[in-house]
Protein backbone atom coordinates (compact mmCIF):
# COMPACT_ATOMS: atom_id res chain seq x y z
CA UNK A 1 0.00 0.00 0.00
CA UNK A 2 1.15 3.29 -0.60
CA UNK A 3 0.03 6.47 0.51
CA UNK A 4 -1.33 9.45 -2.00
CA UNK A 5 -2.30 13.21 -1.39
CA UNK A 6 -4.81 14.27 -4.24
CA UNK A 7 -6.84 17.32 -4.95
CA UNK A 8 -10.60 16.62 -5.76
CA UNK A 9 -13.66 18.58 -6.59
CA UNK A 10 -17.59 17.52 -4.78
CA UNK A 11 -20.57 17.65 -6.72
CA UNK A 12 -21.24 21.32 -5.49
CA UNK A 13 -18.20 22.11 -7.33
CA UNK A 14 -16.11 22.88 -4.24
CA UNK A 15 -11.82 21.69 -3.97
CA UNK A 16 -11.27 18.95 -1.15
CA UNK A 17 -7.32 18.44 -0.52
CA UNK A 18 -6.16 15.23 1.58
CA UNK A 19 -4.47 12.01 1.84
CA UNK A 20 -5.33 8.19 1.83
CA UNK A 21 -3.75 4.88 0.81
CA UNK A 22 -4.14 2.69 -1.96
CA UNK A 23 -2.19 -0.02 -3.79
CA UNK A 24 -2.11 2.52 -6.51
CA UNK A 25 -3.52 6.10 -8.11
CA UNK A 26 -6.45 4.00 -10.36
CA UNK A 27 -8.13 2.56 -7.18
CA UNK A 28 -7.63 5.90 -5.40
CA UNK A 29 -9.68 7.61 -8.19
CA UNK A 30 -12.19 4.59 -7.80
CA UNK A 31 -12.42 5.20 -3.66
CA UNK A 32 -12.46 8.96 -4.54
CA UNK A 33 -15.37 8.53 -7.06
CA UNK A 34 -17.24 6.29 -4.54
CA UNK A 35 -17.30 9.26 -1.95
CA UNK A 36 -18.83 11.65 -5.01
CA UNK A 37 -15.56 13.10 -5.69
CA UNK A 38 -13.80 13.56 -9.21
CA UNK A 39 -9.77 13.92 -8.47
CA UNK A 40 -8.19 16.34 -10.23
CA UNK A 41 -4.37 15.61 -9.09
CA UNK A 42 -2.94 12.65 -7.58
CA UNK A 43 0.59 12.69 -6.08
CA UNK A 44 2.50 9.76 -4.66
CA UNK A 45 4.14 10.71 -1.20
CA UNK A 46 7.37 10.32 -0.18
CA UNK A 47 8.32 7.39 2.42
CA UNK A 48 11.53 8.90 4.56
CA UNK A 49 14.11 10.11 2.25
CA UNK A 50 13.13 7.77 -0.28
CA UNK A 51 11.91 8.25 -3.86
CA UNK A 52 8.58 8.77 -4.50
CA UNK A 53 6.45 5.50 -4.93
CA UNK A 54 5.47 5.01 -8.42
CA UNK A 55 2.29 3.48 -8.99
CA UNK A 56 2.01 -0.09 -11.29
CA UNK A 57 -0.67 1.54 -13.41
CA UNK A 58 -1.03 5.39 -12.82
CA UNK A 59 -4.10 6.78 -13.90
CA UNK A 60 -4.27 10.30 -15.41
CA UNK A 61 -6.33 12.88 -14.35
CA UNK A 62 -7.63 16.10 -16.35
CA UNK A 63 -7.30 19.63 -14.23
CA UNK A 64 -9.26 22.45 -13.90
CA UNK A 65 -7.78 24.26 -17.19
CA UNK A 66 -8.13 21.14 -19.47
CA UNK A 67 -4.54 20.29 -19.18
CA UNK A 68 -2.91 16.70 -17.42
CA UNK A 69 -2.15 17.19 -14.46
CA UNK A 70 0.88 14.80 -14.73
CA UNK A 71 3.08 13.34 -17.33
CA UNK A 72 0.38 11.25 -19.96
CA UNK A 73 2.17 8.14 -20.81
CA UNK A 74 -0.40 6.83 -23.57
CA UNK A 75 0.18 10.65 -25.10
CA UNK A 76 1.45 10.98 -28.90
CA UNK A 77 2.49 13.42 -30.76
CA UNK A 78 -0.05 12.59 -33.79
CA UNK A 79 -3.16 12.54 -30.72
CA UNK A 80 -4.33 16.36 -32.27
CA UNK A 81 -4.85 15.24 -35.52
CA UNK A 82 -8.35 13.38 -34.91
CA UNK A 83 -11.04 15.88 -36.10
CA UNK A 84 -13.87 16.72 -34.44
CA UNK A 85 -16.13 14.79 -37.39
CA UNK A 86 -13.69 11.78 -36.73
CA UNK A 87 -14.58 11.86 -33.02
CA UNK A 88 -18.29 12.44 -33.70
CA UNK A 89 -18.94 9.54 -35.66
CA UNK A 90 -17.36 7.37 -32.93
CA UNK A 91 -18.72 8.44 -30.45
CA UNK A 92 -22.49 7.52 -32.49
CA UNK A 93 -20.71 4.34 -33.78
CA UNK A 94 -19.34 3.29 -30.05
CA UNK A 95 -23.22 4.43 -28.75
CA UNK A 96 -24.89 2.72 -31.06
CA UNK A 97 -22.49 -0.80 -30.66
CA UNK A 98 -23.58 -0.65 -26.98
CA UNK A 99 -27.02 -0.26 -27.44
CA UNK A 100 -27.12 -3.54 -29.46
CA UNK A 101 -25.73 -4.93 -26.09
CA UNK A 102 -21.93 -5.67 -27.17
CA UNK A 103 -19.46 -5.26 -24.69
CA UNK A 104 -17.32 -2.04 -24.17
CA UNK A 105 -13.97 -3.44 -25.06
CA UNK A 106 -15.22 -5.65 -27.85
CA UNK A 107 -16.81 -2.85 -29.36
CA UNK A 108 -13.79 -0.34 -29.19
CA UNK A 109 -11.96 -3.46 -30.86
CA UNK A 110 -14.33 -3.30 -33.25
CA UNK A 111 -14.44 0.28 -34.16
CA UNK A 112 -10.03 0.06 -33.80
CA UNK A 113 -9.99 -1.62 -36.82
CA UNK A 114 -11.91 -0.48 -39.01
CA UNK A 115 -11.03 3.03 -38.70
CA UNK A 116 -8.85 4.35 -40.97
CA UNK A 117 -7.29 7.28 -39.25
CA UNK A 118 -4.15 5.96 -38.03
CA UNK A 119 -4.17 8.54 -34.94
CA UNK A 120 -7.71 7.70 -33.77
CA UNK A 121 -7.11 4.09 -34.47
CA UNK A 122 -3.85 3.84 -32.18
CA UNK A 123 -5.91 5.88 -29.49
CA UNK A 124 -8.60 3.63 -29.63
CA UNK A 125 -6.30 0.74 -28.83
CA UNK A 126 -4.74 2.26 -26.36
CA UNK A 127 -8.56 2.67 -24.67
CA UNK A 128 -9.12 -0.98 -25.29
CA UNK A 129 -5.79 -1.89 -23.58
CA UNK A 130 -6.96 0.30 -20.23
CA UNK A 131 -10.16 -1.54 -20.30
CA UNK A 132 -8.76 -4.61 -20.53
CA UNK A 133 -6.83 -4.21 -17.54
CA UNK A 134 -9.98 -3.48 -15.57
CA UNK A 135 -9.56 0.53 -15.92
CA UNK A 136 -12.43 3.02 -16.53
CA UNK A 137 -13.26 3.86 -19.71
CA UNK A 138 -13.18 7.72 -18.32
CA UNK A 139 -9.57 6.57 -17.22
CA UNK A 140 -8.19 5.74 -20.30
CA UNK A 141 -9.39 8.91 -22.24
CA UNK A 142 -8.08 10.90 -19.48
CA UNK A 143 -4.90 9.96 -21.12
CA UNK A 144 -5.41 12.00 -24.61
CA UNK A 145 -6.48 15.39 -23.66
CA UNK A 146 -6.00 16.37 -27.23
CA UNK A 147 -8.73 14.27 -28.02
CA UNK A 148 -10.99 14.03 -25.30
CA UNK A 149 -12.08 17.54 -23.76
CA UNK A 150 -13.01 18.53 -20.33
CA UNK A 151 -16.61 18.23 -21.31
CA UNK A 152 -15.96 14.68 -22.76
CA UNK A 153 -15.09 13.82 -20.05
CA UNK A 154 -17.20 14.57 -17.14
CA UNK A 155 -19.78 13.61 -19.18
CA UNK A 156 -18.49 9.89 -20.18
CA UNK A 157 -17.93 9.97 -15.80
CA UNK A 158 -21.29 10.72 -15.03
CA UNK A 159 -22.47 8.20 -17.78
CA UNK A 160 -20.18 5.43 -16.25
CA UNK A 161 -21.39 6.75 -12.65
CA UNK A 162 -25.22 5.59 -13.74
CA UNK A 163 -24.56 2.89 -15.95
CA UNK A 164 -26.00 4.74 -18.84
CA UNK A 165 -23.20 5.29 -20.67
CA UNK A 166 -25.00 4.41 -24.36
CA UNK A 167 -27.30 7.22 -23.93
CA UNK A 168 -24.29 9.69 -22.53
CA UNK A 169 -22.83 8.91 -25.40
CA UNK A 170 -25.92 8.78 -27.53
CA UNK A 171 -26.27 12.46 -26.58
CA UNK A 172 -22.35 13.70 -26.69
CA UNK A 173 -23.09 12.36 -30.22
CA UNK A 174 -26.07 14.19 -30.90
CA UNK A 175 -23.87 17.29 -29.20
CA UNK A 176 -21.27 17.43 -31.49
CA UNK A 177 -22.99 16.88 -34.69
CA UNK A 178 -25.33 19.94 -33.46
CA UNK A 179 -22.13 21.88 -32.49
CA UNK A 180 -20.11 21.69 -36.31
CA UNK A 181 -23.55 22.17 -38.08
CA UNK A 182 -23.66 25.74 -36.10
CA UNK A 183 -19.67 26.02 -36.85
CA UNK A 184 -20.68 25.47 -40.19
CA UNK A 185 -23.36 28.13 -40.63
CA UNK A 186 -21.46 30.62 -38.76
CA UNK A 187 -18.74 30.22 -41.16
CA UNK A 188 -20.56 30.16 -44.45
CA UNK A 189 -21.96 33.64 -43.57
CA UNK A 190 -18.46 34.44 -43.07
CA UNK A 191 -16.77 33.20 -46.37
CA UNK A 192 -18.55 35.12 -48.77
CA UNK A 193 -18.04 38.05 -47.41
CA UNK A 194 -14.20 37.57 -47.11
CA UNK A 195 -13.78 36.26 -50.53
CA UNK A 196 -16.12 39.24 -52.38
CA UNK A 197 -13.56 41.74 -50.33
CA UNK A 198 -10.59 39.91 -51.27
CA UNK A 199 -11.84 40.48 -54.93
CA UNK A 200 -12.55 43.60 -54.87
CA UNK A 201 -9.12 44.43 -53.21
CA UNK A 202 -7.52 42.65 -55.87
CA UNK A 203 -9.48 44.21 -58.97
CA UNK A 204 -8.65 47.81 -57.15
CA UNK A 205 -5.09 47.32 -56.61
CA UNK A 206 -5.24 46.11 -60.49
CA UNK A 207 -6.71 49.38 -61.84
CA UNK A 208 -4.79 51.37 -59.63
CA UNK A 209 -1.12 50.21 -60.16
CA UNK A 210 -1.33 49.12 -63.88
CA UNK A 211 -4.00 50.85 -65.47
CA UNK A 212 -4.25 54.58 -63.96
CA UNK A 213 -0.25 55.10 -64.14
CA UNK A 214 -1.03 54.73 -67.68
CA UNK A 215 -3.62 57.01 -67.79
CA UNK A 216 -1.53 59.59 -65.66
CA UNK A 217 0.87 59.62 -68.71
CA UNK A 218 -1.35 60.18 -71.09
CA UNK A 219 -2.95 63.27 -69.46
CA UNK A 220 0.61 64.53 -68.78
CA UNK A 221 1.30 64.56 -72.97
CA UNK A 222 -2.04 65.65 -74.46
CA UNK A 223 -3.05 68.26 -70.81
CA UNK A 224 0.37 69.95 -71.34
CA UNK A 225 -0.12 70.66 -67.89
CA UNK A 226 -3.48 72.07 -67.36
CA UNK A 227 -4.93 70.94 -64.11
CA UNK A 228 -6.58 68.09 -63.75
CA UNK A 229 -10.26 67.55 -62.24
CA UNK A 230 -10.41 67.12 -58.28
CA UNK A 231 -11.90 63.65 -58.59
CA UNK A 232 -8.98 62.62 -61.14
CA UNK A 233 -6.25 64.55 -58.74
CA UNK A 234 -7.80 62.12 -56.03
CA UNK A 235 -7.78 59.07 -57.87
CA UNK A 236 -4.27 59.84 -59.18
CA UNK A 237 -2.44 60.42 -55.72
CA UNK A 238 -3.94 56.81 -54.44
CA UNK A 239 -2.62 54.93 -57.49
CA UNK A 240 1.08 56.62 -56.57
CA UNK A 241 0.73 56.12 -53.09
CA UNK A 242 0.11 52.39 -53.55
CA UNK A 243 2.19 51.89 -56.86
CA UNK A 244 5.38 53.60 -54.43
CA UNK A 245 4.42 52.92 -50.78
CA UNK A 246 3.40 49.35 -51.36
CA UNK A 247 5.96 48.17 -49.08
CA UNK A 248 5.09 50.43 -46.29
CA UNK A 249 1.33 49.61 -46.65
CA UNK A 250 1.72 45.57 -46.20
CA UNK A 251 4.09 46.32 -43.50
CA UNK A 252 1.25 48.31 -41.52
CA UNK A 253 -1.27 45.85 -42.15
CA UNK A 254 1.31 42.98 -40.68
CA UNK A 255 1.89 45.21 -37.72
CA UNK A 256 -1.36 45.65 -36.78
CA UNK A 257 -2.07 41.73 -37.64
CA UNK A 258 1.01 41.31 -35.42
CA UNK A 259 -0.47 43.67 -32.54
CA UNK A 260 -3.80 41.32 -32.44
CA UNK A 261 -2.42 38.37 -32.61
CA UNK A 262 -0.39 39.50 -29.07
CA UNK A 263 -3.78 41.03 -27.54
CA UNK A 264 -5.03 37.22 -28.19
CA UNK A 265 -2.62 35.88 -26.17
CA UNK A 266 -3.25 38.06 -23.11
CA UNK A 267 -6.33 38.16 -20.70
CA UNK A 268 -7.47 41.55 -21.19
CA UNK A 269 -6.78 41.80 -24.76
CA UNK A 270 -9.18 38.35 -24.95
CA UNK A 271 -11.72 40.01 -23.26
CA UNK A 272 -11.50 42.96 -25.37
CA UNK A 273 -11.20 41.31 -28.52
CA UNK A 274 -14.08 38.92 -27.81
CA UNK A 275 -16.65 41.53 -26.62
CA UNK A 276 -16.09 43.61 -29.55
CA UNK A 277 -17.02 40.70 -31.94
CA UNK A 278 -20.48 40.41 -29.87
CA UNK A 279 -21.01 43.70 -30.70
CA UNK A 280 -19.86 43.77 -34.21
CA UNK A 281 -22.52 45.77 -36.55
CA UNK A 282 -24.61 42.94 -38.31
CA UNK A 283 -22.24 40.45 -37.33
CA UNK A 284 -21.94 40.57 -33.66
CA UNK A 285 -25.87 39.46 -33.14
CA UNK A 286 -24.97 36.41 -35.31
CA UNK A 287 -21.67 35.75 -33.15
CA UNK A 288 -23.63 35.80 -29.91
CA UNK A 289 -26.54 33.96 -31.01
CA UNK A 290 -24.24 31.06 -32.18
CA UNK A 291 -22.70 31.15 -28.21
CA UNK A 292 -25.98 30.66 -26.64
CA UNK A 293 -27.23 27.96 -28.89
CA UNK A 294 -23.72 26.58 -27.54
CA UNK A 295 -24.00 27.00 -24.16
CA UNK A 296 -28.08 25.78 -24.02
CA UNK A 297 -26.62 22.48 -25.97
CA UNK A 298 -23.63 22.41 -23.56
CA UNK A 299 -25.23 23.21 -19.92
CA UNK A 300 -28.42 21.24 -21.10
CA UNK A 301 -26.45 18.14 -22.29
CA UNK A 302 -24.19 18.16 -19.00
CA UNK A 303 -27.33 18.04 -17.05
CA UNK A 304 -29.42 15.89 -18.55
CA UNK A 305 -26.56 13.03 -18.30
CA UNK A 306 -26.16 13.62 -14.59
CA UNK A 307 -23.51 15.86 -14.27
CA UNK A 308 -23.71 18.86 -10.62
CA UNK A 309 -24.84 22.55 -11.86
CA UNK A 310 -21.83 24.07 -10.54
CA UNK A 311 -19.19 21.71 -12.73
CA UNK A 312 -21.07 22.11 -15.20
CA UNK A 313 -21.32 25.58 -15.32
CA UNK A 314 -17.71 25.91 -15.11
CA UNK A 315 -17.35 22.95 -17.92
CA UNK A 316 -19.72 25.53 -20.05
CA UNK A 317 -17.78 28.54 -19.57
CA UNK A 318 -14.56 26.85 -20.95
CA UNK A 319 -15.97 25.52 -24.24
CA UNK A 320 -18.14 28.74 -24.77
CA UNK A 321 -15.58 30.14 -27.06
CA UNK A 322 -16.17 33.59 -26.01
CA UNK A 323 -14.22 35.68 -22.83
CA UNK A 324 -17.25 37.80 -22.21
CA UNK A 325 -19.46 35.21 -21.66
CA UNK A 326 -16.82 33.16 -20.20
CA UNK A 327 -17.10 35.83 -17.19
CA UNK A 328 -20.54 36.01 -17.03
CA UNK A 329 -20.91 32.36 -16.04
CA UNK A 330 -18.41 32.95 -13.83
CA UNK A 331 -20.08 35.04 -12.26
CA UNK A 332 -23.32 33.37 -11.85
CA UNK A 333 -20.92 30.12 -11.16
CA UNK A 334 -20.47 32.16 -7.94
CA UNK A 335 -23.57 33.21 -7.10
CA UNK A 336 -25.07 29.75 -7.76
CA UNK A 337 -22.50 28.28 -4.83
CA UNK A 338 -23.90 30.79 -2.79
CA UNK A 339 -27.05 29.46 -2.97
CA UNK A 340 -28.81 31.51 -5.63
CA UNK A 341 -30.96 30.45 -8.56
CA UNK A 342 -29.13 30.15 -12.05
CA UNK A 343 -31.81 32.72 -13.77
CA UNK A 344 -31.57 35.68 -11.91
CA UNK A 345 -27.30 36.03 -12.01
CA UNK A 346 -27.37 35.20 -15.90
CA UNK A 347 -30.33 37.84 -16.38
CA UNK A 348 -28.06 40.70 -14.25
CA UNK A 349 -24.72 39.83 -16.13
CA UNK A 350 -27.08 41.44 -19.10
CA UNK A 351 -25.11 39.30 -21.75
CA UNK A 352 -28.11 37.04 -22.15
CA UNK A 353 -31.68 38.00 -23.69
CA UNK A 354 -34.73 38.03 -21.85
CA UNK A 355 -36.51 35.52 -23.10
CA UNK A 356 -33.17 33.04 -22.15
CA UNK A 357 -33.71 34.06 -18.44
CA UNK A 358 -37.03 33.38 -18.61
CA UNK A 359 -36.81 29.79 -20.28
CA UNK A 360 -34.41 28.79 -17.43
CA UNK A 361 -36.38 30.40 -14.53
CA UNK A 362 -39.50 28.07 -16.12
CA UNK A 363 -37.51 25.60 -15.94
CA UNK A 364 -35.73 25.56 -12.75
CA UNK A 365 -39.55 26.01 -11.17
CA UNK A 366 -40.76 22.98 -12.81
CA UNK A 367 -37.98 20.52 -12.64
CA UNK A 368 -36.93 20.95 -16.58
CA UNK A 369 -33.89 22.71 -17.03
CA UNK A 370 -32.16 20.30 -19.54
CA UNK A 371 -35.33 20.47 -21.76
CA UNK A 372 -35.38 24.61 -21.08
CA UNK A 373 -31.72 24.42 -22.40
CA UNK A 374 -32.49 22.26 -24.94
CA UNK A 375 -35.03 24.54 -26.23
CA UNK A 376 -32.98 27.19 -26.19
CA UNK A 377 -30.19 26.13 -28.01
CA UNK A 378 -32.90 24.81 -30.31
CA UNK A 379 -34.22 28.36 -31.03
CA UNK A 380 -31.00 30.35 -31.36
CA UNK A 381 -29.69 27.33 -33.87
CA UNK A 382 -32.67 28.45 -35.78
CA UNK A 383 -32.11 32.13 -35.61
CA UNK A 384 -28.53 31.20 -36.84
CA UNK A 385 -30.26 29.57 -39.73
CA UNK A 386 -32.25 32.60 -40.34
CA UNK A 387 -29.47 35.15 -39.72
CA UNK A 388 -27.53 33.58 -42.49
CA UNK A 389 -29.96 33.75 -44.61
CA UNK A 390 -30.38 37.17 -44.20
CA UNK A 391 -27.17 38.15 -44.39
CA UNK A 392 -26.21 35.97 -47.72
CA UNK A 393 -29.64 37.87 -49.17
CA UNK A 394 -28.45 41.45 -47.63
CA UNK A 395 -24.59 41.38 -48.19
CA UNK A 396 -24.53 40.30 -51.88
CA UNK A 397 -26.31 43.23 -53.38
CA UNK A 398 -24.27 45.43 -50.89
CA UNK A 399 -21.12 43.84 -51.80
CA UNK A 400 -22.15 44.11 -55.54
CA UNK A 401 -23.04 48.16 -55.31
CA UNK A 402 -19.64 48.65 -52.83
CA UNK A 403 -17.78 47.03 -56.36
CA UNK A 404 -19.57 49.12 -58.58
CA UNK A 405 -19.01 52.41 -56.68
CA UNK A 406 -15.07 51.73 -56.51
CA UNK A 407 -14.67 50.80 -59.95
CA UNK A 408 -16.93 53.32 -61.49
CA UNK A 409 -15.51 56.17 -59.46
CA UNK A 410 -11.68 55.37 -61.05
CA UNK A 411 -13.83 54.76 -64.66
CA UNK A 412 -15.38 58.55 -63.88
CA UNK A 413 -12.39 59.49 -63.29
CA UNK A 414 -10.43 58.71 -65.84
CA UNK A 415 -12.88 59.79 -68.21
CA UNK A 416 -13.40 63.07 -67.04
CA UNK A 417 -9.99 64.68 -68.22
CA UNK A 418 -10.77 62.46 -71.75
CA UNK A 419 -14.03 64.80 -72.07
CA UNK A 420 -11.31 68.43 -71.51
CA UNK A 421 -9.27 66.90 -74.04
CA UNK A 422 -11.63 66.07 -76.87
CA UNK A 423 -12.61 69.88 -75.81
CA UNK A 424 -9.08 70.80 -76.70
CA UNK A 425 -8.41 69.60 -79.86
CA UNK A 426 -11.83 70.39 -80.69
Amino acid sequence: MARFTYTAVDGDGAEKSGSLEALDARQLALVLRGQGLFPTNVSPVAEGSAKKSTPSAPATFVARNNRPANKIPGWRLFSHRVKPRELSVFTRQLATLLRAGMPLMRGLEVLGRQERNRALRQVLEDLAAVIKSGGALSEAMAQHPRVFDRLYLNMIRAGEAGGVLDVVLERLARFQEKSMQLKGKIKAAMVYPLIVMAVAVVILAGLLVVVVPKFKQIFADLLKGAPLPPLTQFVLTISDAVKNHYLIAFALLLAAWSGLKFMARTERGIRLIDGALIKLPVFGELFLKGIIARFGRTLGTLLASGVPILPALLITRDTCGNARVAGAITEVHDRVKEGASVARPLEATQVFPPMVTSMMDVGEHTGQMPEMLGKVADIYEDEVDNAVAGLSSLIEPVMILFLALMVGTIVIALFLPIVRIVQLLT
